[in-house]
């Protein structure tokens, strides 16, 4: 699909309805905090949270939370007229297991581009440890060309 047959999206009702989202609801994964250029997901532990060595939140699972944290906080504040593209590059750097009952994945934009933002995540557990970070490029369309 190219940005000019691209549906418009509405990243409020994106962000409200997150929650709902079949799969966030599988991996216990809910919204804990929005705001401009900012968002932290948290993730609650449960049976059947996927899990890795040692009982460990699954790294995987990791991954998915960087990604979708960094959703979150370039839909806090998206460029008007802007239409996501999606994650162009996705690095995880992981520093220990992720063990505890829940599991937050903190992301901040750290520089908003015309078409690409880079944004930095944070995966701290239920005591504060660091478990890993994350470096992602966004990518945006401009939007639909006038005319």
């Amino acid at each position: 699909m190219n940005p000019s047959t691209t549906p418009p999206v509405d990243f409020d009702q994106f962000l409200e309805s997150f929650d709902q989202v079949p799969f966030h609801e599988y991996l216990g994964l809910k919204i804990a905090e929005v705001r401009p250029d900012y968002g932290r997901l948290r993730l609650t532990r449960t049976a059947t949270t996927p899990t890795g060595i040692g009982d460990s939140v699954n790294g995987g699972v990791l991954a998915t939370m960087i990604d979708m944290a960094t959703i979150v906080a370039i839909f806090s504040k998206p460029p008007q007229g802007s239409l996501p593209a999606g994650t162009a590059d996705l690095a995880v750097t992981y520093l220990r297991q992720a063990h505890g009952e829940w599991i937050d994945a903190v992301a901040e934009v750290v520089k908003r581009g015309r078409q690409l933002s880079n944004v930095e995540v944070s995966v701290v557990n239920d005591k504060g440890v660091l478990c890993c970070r994350g470096r992602v490029l966004y990518a945006m369309h401009p939007g639909a060309p006038k005319g």
